[in-house]
């Protein structure tokens, strides 16, 4: 699958009233801790790929991320599978894998159609507005990347606000300062 995401910074008191407007539904709160893993063989910092498991609610997933796919956006092809988080801790670690961060959310979930909306509050780094689309195939990027940047226009964003880095490069160099 690819995952067609667009992340900007976002006040959730101003974000909240415009998802009611625009008819988004709730689908849930969810606490998320996001353990990120650095290869033996290569360094994910440079091929733009991460390898994490995020644990919420009891339940754990490994998610292997690919390079970004364009340069607005942060899309990738992601594969994802549920795991039992401390036996695949201990296997990645005998793999050579060392533990290269940790993310830890709150993440409140919407669904406005096909897109899903998300608002975060990272620790340590502030509030965010994520808009998202699953795409089968590189054919539907232009369209599906369209269509998040017409839906952040109602919250006075667009592709100028659109951040690429990810979470946890934005807490590594937060903790460098």
């Amino acid at each position: 699958m690819i995952e067609i995401e667009v992340k900007v910074r976002a006040d959730h008191s101003k974000a909240r009233p415009i998802l009611d407007k625009i008819g988004a539904i709730k689908v849930g709160v969810e606490s998320q801790s996001d353990i990120y893993f650095a290869a033996p063989h290569r360094d994910f910092a440079k091929t733009d790929e991460a390898l994490r498991i995020r644990s919420s609610d009891g339940e754990a997933v490994l998610t292997y991320k690919g390079p970004k796919l364009d340069s607005v956006s942060k899309t990738r092809k992601e594969f994802e599978t549920p795991v039992d988080e401390a036996a695949t801790i201990e296997i990645l670690h005998a793999l050579g894998f060392r533990e290269a961060g940790v993310v830890r959310k709150k993440r409140e979930v919407f669904s406005a159609g096909e897109i899903t909306i998300c608002l975060d509050a990272v620790e340590g780094l502030g509030e965010f507005l994520e808009v998202e689309i699953v795409a089968e195939n590189e054919t539907e990027l232009e369209t599906s990347r369209a269509k998040l940047f017409e839906l952040l226009k109602q919250f006075d964003a667009g592709e100028k606000d659109s951040i690429r880095t990810s979470y946890l490069e934005m807490v590594m160099e937060k903790n460098k300062s």
